[in-house]
């Protein structure tokens, strides 16, 4: 169970559930009015915006350098949404869904706020208002502003609205604002591969071939080679064969390295805008006028934080 004492080391640190999933990262505690002991979580799940969802604090434990709730991550992200804006406050209703969802019994809540009411009570730490166990459950008020329920005077259970962190003993208010931080991330937007395939391509060229031909030499009979026509016999048959040659062309392939191919990147630097909303907090006063002999307990003082 978290402390008082350990809130300082919760907020603003990473909130895991049991299986080790980063859940966001602690933004506010919120008291039990009566029990004065830590109720609720608020964890921040967006990275630009502003969603925070409500997680049970009773059995969260610190480890090491973050918070570690019993609960799954989807869960905590689907819990109900609740408004604070307006008062820092969570609502009787708003409560009870938020234990409805997380399975916790609302009676047991409020029998262990009446115990603890009770034990105050008989320590003279104040007397509890007879209304207190209808409202034991009612509204967790924010880190460091829970109000003290059923002190003397009459406040019934818890109150339904609380005062917003920065309402002090010296009666002054603290006004905040949210500021939007824009930050980057990286992540993958596509991919680029080389890819090598075979195409068959149709080549041409011309290359010069030879071939030969027969072609009939017709020579008159001369005193110089009249001994040669003469040799054979007068009159017969014969025939003389050449062999005649030809050239055709033949073709044959030769793989033959031609270029390296290889990929790298470059990064190129645009100017993107970025829209957001951030909340501001507003502080106006409020007067009443009294008419004469009229007086007014201290107790009744009416303040306002508006926005």
């Amino acid at each position: 169970m978290i402390t008082r004492e350990e809130i300082a080391n919760v907020l603003d640190q990473p909130v895991y559930d049991g299986d080790g999933n980063k859940i966001g990262d602690a933004k506010h505690v919120f008291f039990d009015d009566m029990t004065g002991r830590p109720e609720w979580v608020s964890v921040k799940t967006g990275m630009f915006g502003g969603a925070e969802s409500f997680v049970p604090i009773r059995d969260a434990a610190m480890v090491q350098d973050h918070l570690e709730v019993p609960y799954g991550k989807d869960q905590v992200k689907g819990a109900p949404s609740v408004d604070v804006d307006a008062g820092g406050h969570l609502s009787e209703t708003e409560e009870h869904r938020l234990y409805d969802y997380y399975g916790i019994n609302w009676d047991s809540v409020l029998s262990e706020a009446e115990r603890t009411d009770d034990g105050r009570s008989a320590a003279g730490t104040g007397t509890a208002g007879t209304a207190g166990a209808a409202g034991a459950a009612g509204a967790a008020g924010l880190a460091g502003t829970a109000g003290a329920a059923g002190t003397a005077g009459g406040r019934t259970g818890r109150e339904d609205a609380m005062r917003r962190e920065g309402m002090r003993g010296d009666e002054a208010m603290t006004r905040s604002e949210e500021q939007m931080r824009i930050g980057v991330e990286r992540h993958e937007s596509g991919r680029a591969r080389l890819r090598k395939y075979v195409v068959t391509e149709e080549v041409q060229q011309t290359v010069p071939v030879t071939h030969e031909e027969v072609r009939v030499v017709r020579e008159p009979i001369t005193d110089a080679n009249r001994d040669e026509a003469l040799a054979g016999p007068e009159i017969s048959e014969a025939e003389h064969e050449v062999t005649l040659h030809a050239e055709r062309a033949v073709v044959e392939t030769e793989t033959v390295p031609v270029e390296r191919v290889r990929m790298t990147t470059e990064e190129l630097t645009e100017n993107e805008t970025v829209r957001g909303q951030v909340r501001k907090e507003r502080i106006e006063a409020e007067t009443e006028s009294f008419t004469e002999g009229e007086t007014k307990h201290p107790r009744d003082d009416k303040r306002r934080g508006g926005k």
